[in-house]
């Protein structure tokens, strides 16, 4: 069955499915018709800010114990480096389980994890090695948590046509917590300590827990499969790689982690040692590239299909490079502030441009593994590229490191460019099969 023919038997079969008209700024914002995704939006949205100040009280902490750019770079390393490794087993584990029930351990988890990280913070027991014990169970965490939220989407949204408005909503709420979260961990850590954002993160899992409990779902039980994990691992590897739009999206995609992303890692050095600032720089920091990330995610959901959007992934991959040698070129406060908003920008457009695309196109009995190498591509290079930072920051400093990763971004986006046409020609017949374009028409994907 190809992609199309399932869209089409999966939305004739549910009755959530059939055309409905939207007008304004309705349309923005009509995944959250869905009550599923509305109680989805709502824990996630409280969740995701505790989980962004952990991030930022977690970089604060380690720079404030070690001064150390290299130790920024390994830490992030070794939370990140477990998804890499675990992701596409846990994509074969996502594509056979209930979904629901695995996010709900996977939030369990986590919420334990961040309070471990406030006790031992509070009780002055806190220390480098704890804080790479506890950052690589997060990322083993993450490893089975992304794919399957990222797979969950579909049973949230019954209308495949609102899939791609609900990841450009999605997107938007993680932007929303990027700004607020930053903000909120600056100014805690500036009055108390970093566990205070370590505890509030634990609490803000309820949230999730709850909303995923209460959901009610019309799935079809998972049927149990009588091939090996090897098998379906090889299945899922061999559509991938022999999937021209999703193979060449994810070699985009790996190339912006893996040079772009890390320059989260290094944002405490800006704040301390370029700008001179504290916590509340960091802060600031964190928000304005949030800012930037939800302008991009807002224009995004304004959108009312997937056409066009292939080609604004290495546009996104333009906005992101130049922002990143803009801010690694500034060392004044505003101008390091427009730069990192710009950065936002093209980061979130890649992201959710990719996302979109890729949900669209994969069929159903894959989307697990397929979500899984996207973890990977996402996720799994993030580890690399700050290690990579981290000692490139300290052999050459984070503005020189910053400013060499927006050029080979920028170097990845002119190879998309050339593969532009070729990757049409593959989606333009599923797109017409799907109803996306006319059957007729010979436009531009």
């Amino acid at each position: 069955m190809t992609p199309a023919e399932e869209s089409t038997d999966a939305n004739s079969a549910d009755p959530a499915a059939t055309p409905r008209s939207f007008d304004g700024a309705s349309h923005a914002w009509r995944a959250l018709s869905h009550r599923n995704f509305r109680l989805f939006f709502g824990g996630q949205s409280i969740s995701l800010i505790g989980t962004w100040m952990t991030r930022i009280a977690t970089a604060w902490l380690v720079y404030r114990l070690t001064g150390s750019a290299m130790l920024l770079g390994t830490v992030s390393f070794a939370g990140q480096i477990p998804t890499f490794l675990v992701a596409p087993f846990a994509g074969v584990w996502v594509d056979r389980l209930n979904r629901r029930q695995l996010l709900v351990w996977t939030q369990t988890a986590s919420m334990a994890q961040s309070l471990a990280l406030a006790a031992l913070t509070f009780s002055g027991h806190i220390t480098i090695p704890w804080i790479l014990i506890l950052s690589v169970t997060q990322g083993l965490i993450n490893g089975f948590d992304m794919p399957g939220r990222q797979s969950f989407m579909v049973q949230m949204v019954e209308d495949r046509a609102d899939l791609g408005n609900a990841i450009a909503i999605n997107s938007s709420m993680v932007n929303i917590a990027r700004l607020i979260g930053p903000s909120l961990a600056g100014m805690l850590i500036a009055a108390t300590s970093e566990g205070w954002c370590f505890l509030v993160d634990g609490i803000s899992y309820i949230a999730v827990i709850a909303s995923l409990l209460a959901m009610r779902l019309h799935v079809a039980p998972v049927k149990r499969r009588a091939t090996s994990m090897a098998q379906e691992l090889h299945e899922g590897w061999t559509y991938v790689t022999g999937f021209l739009p999703i193979r060449t999206i994810l070699m985009l995609f790996a190339v912006v982690s893996l040079m772009g992303m890390p320059i989260v890692v290094l944002m405490p050095i800006f704040a301390a040692r370029v700008l001179h600032g504290g916590p509340h720089t960091l802060g600031f920091l964190m928000g304005a590239m949030g800012v930037g990330a939800l302008a991009s995610a807002l224009s995004l959901a304004a959108r009312r299909n997937v056409r066009g959007l292939i080609r604004m992934i290495p546009v996104a991959a333009v906005i992101f490079g130049i922002g990143l040698i803009g801010f690694g070129l500034s060392h004044w406060f505003w101008l390091s502030m427009i730069t990192v908003l710009i950065a936002g920008m093209g980061m979130m457009q890649g992201m959710a441009s990719s996302n979109t695309i890729i949900q669209t196109l994969v069929p159903e009995d894959k989307r697990g593994r397929v979500m899984s190498f996207y973890t990977m591509a996402f996720m799994g290079m993030s580890p690399f590229g700050s290690l990579l930072a981290g000692s490139m920051a300290s052999a050459f400093g984070a503005p020189i490191t910053v400013f060499v990763s927006g050029s080979v971004v920028l170097l990845g986006a002119a190879w998309f460019f050339t593969r532009l046409p070729s990757i049409r020609q593959v989606i333009r017949p599923i797109y017409q099969e799907m109803g996306i374009i006319p059957a007729e028409e010979g436009v531009q994907s």
